[in-house]
């Protein structure tokens, strides 16, 4: 633990206030209605705060686990590459801009909440790959399938693309999207040389 601490401090705060705040949050209901992401209160200017807040708050378990390990394989190494202040930068300005767009959409949908690290946790994987664009990269659930994690970031855009429009499974495909767009967008600003690093590699 204090390996982490002190190659990747700004990632490991950030990993254990999201996991004691979606644990409290599985024990106290209340937490979820202070802290959800409702846009069209916040489209109106009220309890604008969420836009962070949802942001450390999970569904269940499974979706709890599946972000954080997701940002467990990606997240302290990152930081160490990038730097610390640029890793905090990344994941916060990331997860306000993942946002906007679901806000925009469901500015009038009073019934429509959203919740989730998903969309910052997007933008780490993606900086990920802009450092590292021949990583193997595969899904938890299909085992022993491994491809070039440039290949993978291209497919998952796509898929996000088209569940944004299509899907109905209560998913918040847009913020998995535009979080990984705001990712690559944000480490090309904070590491000028990463693009040409990343087309030489290839």
């Amino acid at each position: 633990m204090m390996e982490y601490l002190t190659m990747a401090p700004v990632a490991s705060v950030i990993f254990v206030l999201t996991l004691a705040t979606s644990l409290w949050a599985f024990s106290d209901p209340n937490i979820y209605a202070k802290f959800i992401l409702n846009p069209y209160e916040a489209s109106r200017g009220h309890r604008v705060y969420t836009i962070i807040t949802s942001g450390l708050i999970h569904a269940d378990w499974n979706h709890l686990f599946f972000n954080m390990l997701s940002y467990y394989f990606f997240a302290f190494q990152l930081e160490a590459m990038l730097g610390h202040w640029q890793f905090g930068v990344l994941y916060m300005v990331s997860l306000i801009l993942s946002d906007l767009p679901s806000i925009q959409k469901h500015k009038e949908d009073s019934w429509y909440n959203t919740l989730g690290a998903s969309g910052a946790i997007s933008a780490v994987i993606f900086s990920a790959i802009l450092f590292n664009p021949h990583g193997q990269m595969g899904l938890i659930f299909i085992p022993g399938i491994r491809i070039p994690a440039w290949i993978f970031g291209i497919l998952y855009l796509v898929y996000c693309h088209f569940a944004a429009k299509h899907a109905r499974d209560n998913i918040n495909h847009d913020a998995h999207m535009f979080g990984a767009l705001s990712g690559i967008l944000i480490t090309i600003i904070l590491h000028h040389t990463v693009i040409n690093e990343f087309f030489s590699k290839f």
